[in-house]
């Protein structure tokens, strides 16, 4: 409804005043009067820090890339400006000195399992806080999201000392299994089927004759799609990058791709245009991955927006 159109019913009740205060509130809201009313447009403003936004994102990048293309006898007499032609060359050294394949097939396999596993669990969780009533549901929700302000570094040692027992040091599955489910994919999937589930619609599906388990794969499960997409993307991008506790438990011979970047640094001598050309290898999965993806997270969060 125009501003032209809400305005004759305020002329006729409290005057012209108060039909041309209600026109001003209108203005200052961003909302145009008159023919083609609607919302207004974004100004030069808003696209000049957007833009200043992704520069300052893509400035790392471009900054690895630059070193990258270079050897460490041009780095020597300065920093150039330009890209130059030395990326392949530094490349191919990068995959002489550490198994970077190997290492590239281990980053790929625990990212995608833990980011299955993360939403399958961080799901079946927070749909049992979200929609199942049962006696100490909230205080043991409290108890799970507190765990998020214990350092991760407290609890490295017990940890190492269990997966000694179990065998697994130098094995992917002491990198894989510490993350099958975390606190911040509980909280978040049980803060969206909250809202975005309605009650009347288990129940319905619990009348006609399914168990708590199919309304939770065939209900819950498809109405959580857009938050499980942003968790998934979240949590595989934290564990690809994940370097600490992999750098502990794994061995040389069989790393993750962080850690086996690291294996270029020499104790004496740092070839900053091999490490740096690592680093653009290592982000060309995780840029892939974006471009494929994208556009089906972006669509998944915007049919999550509007059906919320």
């Amino acid at each position: 409804m125009s501003t032209s159109s809400r305005i004759p019913p305020l002329e006729r009740i409290a005057g012209g005043d108060a039909a041309r205060g209600a026109a001003r509130g209108l203005r200052r809201r961003g909302t145009r009067t008159g023919p083609g009313a609607g919302p207004r447009r974004p100004g030069f403003l808003t696209y000049g820090f957007l833009g200043a936004v992704v520069l300052g994102a893509l400035f790392p990048l471009y900054w690895s890339l630059l070193i990258g293309s270079h050897d460490s006898t041009v780095l020597s007499r300065g920093v150039p400006l330009l890209p130059g032609g030395n990326f392949l060359a530094n490349a191919a050294k990068v995959m002489d000195s550490i198994p970077f394949w190997k290492a590239m097939g281990n980053s790929i396999l625990v990212s995608t399992v833990t980011a299955a596993s993360v939403v399958l669990f961080s799901t079946l969780a927070g749909f049992a806080f979200a929609k199942l009533r049962f006696r100490g549901s909230k205080g043991l929700l409290v108890f799970v999201i507190a765990t998020m302000a214990v350092p991760t570094q407290l609890g490295v040692v017990p940890l190492f000392i269990v997966m000694s027992e179990f065998g697994w040091t130098g094995s992917l599955w002491a990198v894989i299994v510490p993350g099958v489910v975390t606190a911040f994919g509980v909280f978040w999937m049980t803060q969206y089927l909250r809202d975005a589930l309605p009650d009347e619609l288990i129940e319905a599906v619990r009348m006609d004759g399914a168990s708590m388990i199919q309304a939770f794969w065939y209900v819950a499960l498809p109405a959580a799609r857009p938050a499980a997409a942003m968790l998934a993307l979240f949590t595989f991008v934290a564990t690809w990058t994940n370097f600490f506790w992999p750098f502990i438990v794994l061995d040389p011979s069989n790393p993750t791709l962080p850690v086996a970047l690291q294996l270029l640094q020499s104790a004496h001598f740092v070839d900053y245009s091999v490490v740096l050309t690592g680093a653009v290898l290592s982000t060309g999965p995780l840029l892939l991955l974006f471009v494929v993806a994208g556009r089906q997270l972006v669509s998944g969060i915007m049919q999550g927006a509007v059906k919320g």
